[in-house]
């Protein structure tokens, strides 16, 4: 959308630089000047410029008398241009004092270009108008038109007057543009080939399943493709699995394991092509709050998108579900405002040097929660952090089954923002605090509100999870935890459970 202004015209001022000092007045000629007498009278400005004078002392301006129409001038006269180029528009420049003759015409016009001539029909005398009055409906007019205004005057002019031209003109565009390595573009281009579009479909009747779309990325060369474990979870039991690379290739794959409690699955492709370039592995631990990043996958089935935000927060404890009235994973996740879509969960969540520092796993939605159901970006995302993704592929792919800490006590997973509580008891009635388990052997007992772990604050059951589940078997972790009201601490050493059962 553009405006145009309108100006005002300015009643004439006196004292205006603008305005050039007012001599002494002849009289007035009886009648207008004719045209042969104008020319006559500028025919020095087509030949030369004009020799500057002294300055004269500017007598007092006389009061002119009152007229029913102002006095104009003509504007002075550029050089003739060539007999052979045509005349250009004449464009409005008058400016004169309010005495009637003018003194004589600057060489140069006083906005600093020549103004081509204004042609005068033989016999016609020539209009006036207000002098200053003229000047600044023209200077408004200038002020708009003057970069075109001097181009079209140079292009007529040619060089017949001229040894340099007063245009600029782009040169070609070079052949090839390279972008510099850590910009967006420079990341996606070496990122893009290892990440793909997985399409999964359940083994329904006469193969005709439910599909969906997700994404993953190439994590060695022997063709392991890291996703969310929600991405498969359909075609892991019968259905069928293929993997698309941003060149449009397509592999058919298989499902090597599945971890639901991390949300994190491994696939293999079952004929891997040569040359596969796994995307390298950042350190999560060491990513800022304002780190830039960059997220690629296949919203609502668009592959090979790139979208771009920062860290907004770390150690964010998200509990999400798979959609699908499955059980929900737990992570202490890395929050991003870079956009993320149904389609993006599984893809790479990438530093500003092009290392994977997490997996994007969940959206905040504005009616469900979390999960991945079709609700659109709100700048809320959650990636699980790479070194807890590392450590579950590598399981995955040793022995396909998932491996988790456990501190062997059953917590309260509804309450939130006082801490964890300690259950009164385990699920089919089984003791909350397992005996002789690790949670036992740091002296917690049912009814322990658990406030910390590790060195973060925790305000819930999931919080607890999330952020065991960072950790590996035998880590000793310090806890805080309050009694009757009263804090303690302890130092517990993690167990392990095999498997989603």
């Amino acid at each position: 959308m553009s405006t145009e202004n309108e100006g005002t015209a300015v009643p004439a001022d006196p004292t205006a630089p603008s305005a050039p000092p007012t001599p002494p007045t002849p009289p007035a000629p009886s009648t207008p000047p004719t045209a042969e007498a104008v020319a006559k009278e500028q025919a020095p400005a087509q030949v030369s410029a004009p020799e500057p004078t002294p300055a004269a002392a500017p007598a007092p301006a006389p009061t002119p008398a009152p007229s029913p129409e102002p006095a104009t001038i003509a504007a002075p006269m550029p050089p003739a241009p060539p007999a052979s180029a045509p005349a250009p528009a004449p464009e409005p420049a008058a400016v004169g004092g309010a005495g009637g003759w003018p003194p004589p015409p600057p060489a140069v016009p006083a906005w600093g270009a020549p103004v081509p001539p204004v042609p005068v029909a033989p016999g016609a005398p020539r209009k006036r108008t207000g002098g200053l009055v003229a000047a600044v409906l023209v200077a408004a007019l200038v002020a708009g038109g003057v970069g075109g205004g001097i181009g079209y005057w140079a292009a007529q002019r040619g060089d017949s007057e001229s040894t340099g031209s007063t245009t600029v003109s782009s040169g070609e565009a070079p052949a090839s543009f390279k972008r510099d390595p850590g910009t967006v573009a420079a990341v996606a281009a070496k990122a893009l080939p290892s990440v793909v579009t997985i399409q999964a479909k359940s083994g329904g009747s006469q193969g005709e399943g439910e599909g969906g779309t997700g994404t993953g990325f190439v994590y060695d060369q022997e063709g392991h493709i890291v996703t969310n474990n929600h991405v498969v979870a359909s075609a892991a039991e019968g259905g069928a699995l293929s993997v698309t690379f941003s060149d449009g290739k397509t592999y058919d794959a298989e499902v090597v394991g599945r971890a639901q409690g991390y949300d994190v699955a491994v696939l293999k492709l079952t004929d891997a092509p040569k040359g596969l370039k796994p995307l390298p592995l950042g350190n999560s631990d060491q990513v800022a709050v304002g780190d830039s990043t960059i997220a690629i996958g296949a919203p609502f089935g668009l592959s090979n998108t790139v979208t771009t935000g920062i860290i907004s927060a770390k150690n964010r404890p998200v509990a999400s579900g798979d959609g699908q009235g499955g059980g929900n994973s737990y992570m202490s996740a890395l929050q991003t405002d870079a956009s993320i879509n149904p389609g993006n969960s599984g893809g790479p969540l990438l530093d500003a040097s092009g290392a994977v520092i997490g997996i994007n796993s969940a959206i905040q939605s504005t009616g469900n929660g979390f999960g991945q159901s079709q609700a659109g970006s709100i700048g809320l995302g959650f990636a699980i952090p790479v070194n807890q993704a590392k450590n579950v592929a590598e399981q995955l792919i040793k022995t396909g089954k998932p491996v988790y800490p456990v501190i062997g006590a059953t917590v309260n997973m509804t309450e939130q923002g006082e801490g964890a509580t300690i259950a009164a008891q385990g699920s089919g009635g089984t003791a909350s605090v397992t005996p002789n388990g690790p949670a036992a052997k740091a002296g917690l007992k049912a009814g322990d509100v658990i406030t910390g772990f590790g060195g973060h604050v925790i305000d819930s059951g999931p919080a607890l999870i999330s952020e065991i589940w960072t950790h590996k078997p035998g880590d000793s972790v310090k806890i805080t935890y309050e009694r009757d009201g009263k804090a303690a601490t302890a130092t517990v050493t993690l167990g392990e459970r095999t498997g989603d059962s």
